[in-house]
């Protein structure tokens, strides 16, 4: 689509039947929390994974019409403008209804010389390159004799952009604290998801997680916990958080533990429900989720939608989001930017910590995702937040895939899925920002910006217009 010249109603179409493929393969995850999960019969719950994959394919359907009715006329507009529509597109997905930043172009290319771009100008930029490289291999492939130098001009630039990332990969944007390696050790706890909120199992998980890291607290520093680790709010739990704590101070380590919390109602304000992570023992803080995941932690439209299926009713489905600007945890005198679950995805919500955090931390329970490729897809968007931070990530989750990834994005030690078990491994604190990290997504998208809008108004003649006057 990228060399020809589709109008734009058929580029629309072509784009949605792309976007149907991509989004019905890549987040067929859905199906297992509807059905497994969610208690949907098989046909209902194909029919909405279906109708949530044709939902997302009209992002693509747009991207496609916009590019077809203002950019394709010009080479330039069917290399350069391509690929900040493409660009363009990823982004107003990652915010329109609350946003799901999934599937972009660049994270395939954690582990190619692209990743180099990734501390420097982020994911968008990745994606961009991507897609700025299919376009110039389409319109080489489909030139006509007047394109044959514009083609070789962006054959040549693309070139560039790849060995350029080559050599940005061998820059070390950040630096270590100190040479002093930090011990840690995540319970990756394994307990089933349609057992996990089932109330004759509170007790058992707790002395589980109890006597899994009582060991454990003589030789690390950190001991974490996955996402609602604690089946309780901590106002329910809090003799055992204390209990907890209390272990993990005789050895002067903390313990980081994702759990529920509830605010009561006051006269000013209903009773409120967050997802959060809390350390205690050497460290301190409290985080409340400020991403919350459509109908598995919120229910849009839930005076219409509650009680339906049971879908609408998963348990704890009814979290408030956290306020803006939380302060970072502590694990003695290091900071670490929290993250729950969804949030990790989001690249402008994690480069808003630094530099204050040393290190990135975040838990999940993927459980939700079952033996699919969500898993897989979140530890990799995991891995280009700690490149793009150029900080090391503490992924502890209750069914796997656990990890420690490096400030390169590289996993140093990683768990197994569905398997009961203790990660260990070092980390350590650094410091410093990438240039991403200082300037964040903008600069990408206004070049996109400005690309789209010079590529049109010299398309329709705006230019040569404003020439004669």
């Amino acid at each position: 689509m990228a060399a020809k010249r589709p109008h734009p109603g058929a580029a629309a179409k072509r784009s949605w039947f792309y976007g149907l493929g991509l989004f019905g393969s890549g987040t067929s995850w859905v199906y297992v929390s509807i059905h497994v999960y969610g208690y949907a019969p098989a046909p209902l719950a194909s029919f909405l994974t279906l109708l949530f994959s044709a939902g997302l394919a009209l992002f693509s359907a747009g991207t496609g019409y916009a590019y077809a009715r203002f950019l394709r006329h010009k080479p330039l507009g069917r290399t350069v403008g391509f690929a900040a529509i493409v660009v363009l597109g990823e982004w107003w997905r990652s915010w329109f209804l609350t946003g799901f930043p999934w599937l972009y172009l660049g994270y395939a290319h954690i582990d190619t010389p692209l990743a180099g771009w990734a501390p420097v100008a982020g994911i968008y930029t990745l994606s961009f390159i991507v897609a700025l490289t299919g376009a110039v291999l389409a319109q080489i492939l489909q030139q006509r004799n007047n394109e044959v130098k514009s083609s070789l001009v962006a054959a040549l630039g693309v070139v560039t952009l790849w060995l350029l990332g080559a050599g940005l990969n061998m820059i070390n944007w950040t630096r270590p604290v100190s040479d002093q390696a930090v011990s840690v050790a995540m319970v990756q706890a394994n307990i089933p998801q349609e057992i996990k909120w089932n109330r004759d199992q509170y007790l058992p998980t707790l002395a589980m997680y109890k006597n899994s890291s009582a060991p454990l607290w003589p030789t690390a520093d950190i001991v974490i916990w996955p996402e609602a680790a604690i089946p309780a709010y901590y106002q329910q739990a809090k003799g055992f958080v204390d209990d907890m704590a209390q272990q993990a101070n005789q050895y002067n380590a903390t313990l980081i533990t994702g759990i529920p919390y509830l605010y009561p109602a006051t006269d000013q304000q209903a009773r409120r429900y967050h997802n959060s992570i809390m350390a205690v023992g050497a460290g301190s803080g409290t985080y409340h989720k400020q991403r919350l995941v459509p109908f598995g932690e919120y229910v849009p439209l839930e005076n219409l939608l509650r009680g339906l299926i049971q879908f609408f009713d998963l348990p704890m489905s009814a979290f408030s989001a956290g306020p803006a600007n939380q302060p970072a945890i502590k694990a003695g005198k290091i900071s670490l930017a929290p993250f729950i679950c969804y949030e990790i995805v989001y690249p402008d919500l994690v480069s808003q910590w630094l530099p204050e955090a040393d290190m990135l931390i975040t838990i999940s329970n993927d459980a939700w995702f079952g033996a699919s490729i969500g898993p897989l897809q979140h530890l990799q968007m995991a891995q280009m937040r700690a490149l793009e931070a150029g900080r090391y990530l503490l992924r502890a989750t209750g069914t796997g895939i656990s990890a420690i990834i490096d400030q390169r994005g590289q996993i140093t030690v990683q768990g197994k899925q569905f398997q009961r078990e203790i990660i260990r491994g070092q980390a350590y604190a650094y410091q410093g920002m990438t240039p991403f990290a200082l300037a964040g997504s903008w600069p990408i998208l206004l070049i996109c910006w400005i690309s789209c809008l010079a590529v049109y108004s010299y398309s329709s003649g705006l230019f040569a217009a404003k020439m004669r006057d």
